[in-house]
C-alpha cells in the first residue's frame, strides 16, 4: 500500500486547527473512509500554539542538529521585521519525532508569499520515509499560505548523501550558493568541547594563538560575558567601525535590541565586551541553545589591536561554553575551505581555524517549488537586482569609512 498525505481530498480536516490529523489511505477515498494506518508512518501533525513553546523548543534543542535558529523564540524575533513565524511538528506516540519553525514572508501585490524554515526542519534526514511523510504535510500547509516555495537548509554535512537523496526524492531542488553560501553560512568551524579540559582545548590551538591569548592576559585586557542590555550601544558602535573596515553591510541597533528582548529571558544569548585600559575595544554577540554554543556577531575596534582582545575574547566564549556544557563551540560562517571564498573572508578563516576547530560544510539551501512562474521571478529576475542595489551599498559603505 502507499501512504499519501493529501489534506486537499478531505476539506473538511483544517490543517491549521490543532486537531488530530491522520494519514489516509488512498484506496478508501471513494468510500470516505478515515485509515489509521498500521505503519511506523502513522503520525499526527500539528500547529504548535504558545501553549507548545517550551516543548517545541525542548525537542529543537535536544536534536543533535537543533539550531536556535528552529526555536520559538527566533520566530519571535523575526516576527518584528515582517516575518510570520508558522511552527509545525509531528508526533508519533505522543513524542514529537519531526518540527519546522517556517518563516511566511508575504509578496506585495500578488497575495502570495514565501516560507523558509532557517537550519530546519528539525528531523532524521536519513529516515526516509519520515522525511517524505512530513515534507508532504509540510508542502501542504505551504500551499495552505499560496507559498511559491518552501525554502530549507538544515545542518546536514555534505557528505551524508542518504540525507540529500531523501530531500530530493520529497521534492526539494538544491540551489547553487557562492561566498558564504546563501541565507546561512554554508560552512562553519566547530570546536568540540565534549570530554576536554580547558589545559586541552588550550593545547590544541595553534602556538602563536596561545602566546596571543596570553599576551592580552597580561597587557591587561579584560572580558565582560555578560553585559547589560544598556551596553548594546557600545558594541553597536564597534560593530558599524568594524563593518566600515570589512566593507559589510550592518543591521539597525534596532534589530539587536529586539534580539535581546526576543532571546536573553530565555537564556540563549550573551552580550560580550572587552576592554583595555578602560576602553571598549572589542565585543561579541554569542548564542547558547541546547547543548551548543554559536560566536554570531563580532566586533572590534580599529585601536589596540596589537593587544590581541580577539583572542582573548574567543578563548573567555570557549571557557563559559564548556562550563555551561556544551558539546561544541560553532564559530559560524567562513568561506568555503578550497580557495573558492570570497578574498576578503580568508582573513576570518585564518582566524578562527587557529583555533584549530574541525571545519564543517552543510548540503546548503533546498527548495519545494509551489510555482514555476512565480518561483523565477523571485530565484532569477529578484537576485540580479538585489546585487546591483547591494554593490552601491558596499561602495557607498567604503566611501564613508575613508571619508
Amino acid at each position: 500500500m502507499r501512504y499519501a498525505l493529501s489534506l486537499r481530498l478531505f476539506p473538511t480536516i483544517r490543517p491549521f486547527d490543532l486537531v488530530t490529523l491522520r494519514l489516509y489511505d488512498p484506496t478508501a477515498i471513494d468510500t470516505g473512509a478515515l485509515v489509521v494506518l498500521e505503519s511506523r508512518v502513522d503520525m499526527e501533525f500539528k500547529v504548535a500554539t504558545e501553549q507548545d513553546r517550551k516543548r517545541f523548543d525542548n525537542f529543537v534543542a535536544r536534536f543533535y542538529t537543533g539550531d536556535l535558529l528552529q526555536s520559538f523564540e527566533w520566530g519571535d524575533l523575526k516576527s518584528r521585521s515582517g516575518w510570520r513565524p508558522v511552527r509545525v511538528f509531528a508526533e508519533r506516540d505522543g513524542e514529537i519525532v519531526a518540527a519546522a519553525s517556517l518563516l511566511k514572508r508575504s509578496i506585495p501585490k500578488i497575495g502570495r508569499c514565501i516560507m523558509y524554515a532557517p537550519r530546519g526542519p528539525v528531523l532524521d534526514t536519513q529516515d526516509g520515509e519520515l522525511v517524505m511523510t512530513f515534507s508532504n504535510y509540510l508542502r501542504d500547509v505551504a500551499r495552505q499560505h499560496k507559498a511559491i516555495l518552501l525554502k530549507i537548509d538544515p545542518p546536514v554535512p555534505i557528505e551524508d548523501t542518504t540525507s540529500k537523496a531523501n530531500l530530493r526524492a520529497a521534492g526539494f531542488v538544491p540551489i547553487a550558493a557562492q561566498g558564504f553560501g546563501g541565507t546561512q553560512p554554508k560552512c562553519v568551524m566547530q570546536l568540540d568541547l565534549e570530554g576536554k579540559t580547558e589545559d586541552e582545548l588550550m593545547a590544541s590551538f595553534k602556538e602563536k594563538w596561545r602566546y596571543n591569548i596570553r599576551l592580552a592576559a597580561r597587557k591587561g585586557v579584560t572580558v565582560n560575558i555578560d553585559c547589560p542590555r544598556s551596553e548594546l550601544p557600545v558594541f553597536y558602535e564597534l560593530l558599524k567601525e568594524t563593518c566600515q573596515r570589512d566593507g559589510f553591510l550592518v543591521r539597525d541597533i534596532k534589530y539587536f535590541e529586539d534580539m535581546w528582548d526576543a532571546l536573553v529571558p530565555a537564556g540563549y544569548m550573551r552580550l560580550v565586551l572587552t576592554y583595555f585600559e578602560g576602553k571598549p575595544v572589542a565585543g561579541a554577540i554569542a548564542y547558547i541553545f541546547g547543548d551548543k554554543a554559536m560566536y554570531t556577531y563580532g566586533a572590534s575596534s580599529n585601536e589596540h589591536r596589537n593587544v590581541m582582545p580577539n583572542h582573548l575574547m574567543q578563548w573567555t566564549m570557549i571557557k563559559w561554553a564548556r562550563e555551561a556544557g556544551c558539546k561544541w563551540y560553532d564559530f559560524r560562517g567562513v568561506s568555503p575551505k578550497k580557495g573558492n571564498g570570497d578574498d576578503h573572508l580568508q582573513g576570518l578563516n585564518r582566524f578562527k581555524e587557529g583555533f584549530s576547530p574541525r571545519f564543517v560544510e552543510y548540503i546548503g539551501e533546498y527548495d519545494l517549488v509551489l510555482s514555476p512562474g512565480f518561483y523565477w521571478l523571485w530565484n532569477v529576475a529578484r537576485p540580479r537586482i538585489q546585487s546591483i542595489l547591494k554593490a552601491r551599498r558596499r561602495a557607498e559603505t567604503k566611501s564613508q569609512a575613508v571619508d
